[in-house]
């Protein structure tokens, strides 16, 4: 056939985590590769009681197409927890629901982003959000990041030097892949910076509520007194992410803009789905479940990183997030993870290969582990398995 496709689908790639995915479908694979919730904790009994509930207190309008910015009781409990938890001062129209918080990207790619244009990210950076402002045909900077976030003098040289630079896309809180943390320090700065040069803050938290240990942040959002920042946050990570449920929050006038593209994009998320979250909220004590969650991710976290000291080559260096989801791992300079990958899927054992982090390329000596999914004896059995595959490599 002769097909005239968008020149943009010349420059779009199938995700590479979503590739692997498929062959994590098999059962026999001790998968470390996806951001995946555990699903033993979702609370199945309880999402059973408030469908019920729901369906019979309000099943029409649960049924019926709702507003674009969302369920408006859901939208101020999303609000409330922001600004108690990360000293934020939204009020309802601050907030818009998404299809997750992928859909707050890919709307911020349609509303700011013009051929050409520059997005400035923290180097490495989350693979989704790269193939989402890809998809407007930018070009992306990769800012100097070490274990406390992006420079800020390599960040404000770019600033000052790289033109059509239209916004800045930072994971602040145990970050996608690295699992590393702002400090306060660089937050206020990122802040700053914004308000100093104009420039858009996308502050993408989805992990941030999962905090193991220390206290948890202020936003950069908090310290953003003209409106440039942005954040975005999802209930996949800490409820279920079949709903799809997310949130995007910021200045009124640039919220009304996502609504707008959104409605050319889907008209408006689930209203069953809204209206179940806010039940669930309203009857129901979130912070207890999360406590669970962080449980367990906290149990598998110390197991993964203590048979990774244990099995791995004394040459492979790796992060300790303090929450969150993933770790990251180095490999020395001349050991391609791809190969690795490929030996280990023989293996039935799959991670995601670092390089495609790296929206510019390069750094192909490292991987990303989750630990989030697996029970803990499939993460001893398949760390071990990676340390021998490593240990062959390396030699």
């Amino acid at each position: 056939m002769e097909i005239k496709y968008a020149a943009r689908m010349a420059n779009l790639r199938a995700s590479e985590i979503r590739e692997i995915l498929k062959v994590t479908e098999n059962p026999n694979i001790i998968s470390f590769a996806g951001g995946l919730p555990a699903p033993e904790l979702f609370p199945v009994k309880e999402i059973k009681e408030i469908n019920r509930l729901v369906l019979e207190e309000s099943g029409s309008k649960a049924l019926q197409y709702s507003t674009t910015e969302g369920y408006k009781p859901l939208r101020e409990l999303i609000a409330k927890r922001m600004n108690n938890r990360l000293l934020t001062s939204f009020d309802v129209d601050n907030i818009l629901i998404t299809h997750g918080s992928q859909q707050a990207l890919d709307l911020s790619g349609k509303v700011f982003l013009d051929k050409n244009d520059v997005v400035l990210c923290e180097s490495p950076t989350y693979l989704a959000a790269i193939n989402s402002f890809k998809a407007y045909e930018c070009t992306f900077a990769e800012v100097e990041t070490d274990n406390e976030g992006m420079v800020m003098e390599n960040l404000e040289k770019m600033l000052q030097t790289i033109p059509r630079i239209k916004f800045i896309y930072v994971i602040p809180d145990f970050q996608n892949p690295t699992g590393r943390t702002w400090s306060l320090e660089k937050r206020k700065a990122l802040a700053k910076l914004a308000a100093k040069y104009k420039i858009i803050v996308i502050e993408d938290n989805p992990y941030g509520e999962l905090r193991f240990e220390g206290e948890t942040l202020p936003s950069i959002k908090s310290f953003d007194k003209e409106g440039y920042v942005l954040c975005t946050g999802t209930f996949s990570k800490i409820f279920c992410p079949g709903f799809r449920i997310a949130w995007i929050a910021g200045d009124k006038e640039i919220i009304h803009k996502y609504v707008l593209v959104k409605q050319g994009a889907d008209l408006q998320c689930n209203t069953l789905a809204q209206m179940e979250i806010s039940k669930y909220l309203e009857l129901y004590n979130i912070n207890e479940h999360i406590n669970k969650i962080i449980d367990v991710y906290k149990r598998r976290r110390d197991l993964t990183i203590h048979i990774m000291e244990e099995k791995f080559p004394k040459t492979v260096s790796f992060t300790h997030p303090k929450g969150g989801l993933f770790i990251w791992v180095e490999l020395p300079a001349n050991i391609d993870a791809r190969e690795v990958l490929a030996q280990s899927i023989q293996r039935k054992v799959a991670f995601v290969p670092g390089g495609a982090f790296f929206p510019n390329g390069g750094k192909e000596n490292t991987l990303r582990i989750n630990f989030s999914n697996m029970p803990e004896e499939r993460i001893v059995e398949g760390l071990t398995i990676l340390g021998e595959i490593l240990y062959e490599s390396i030699k």
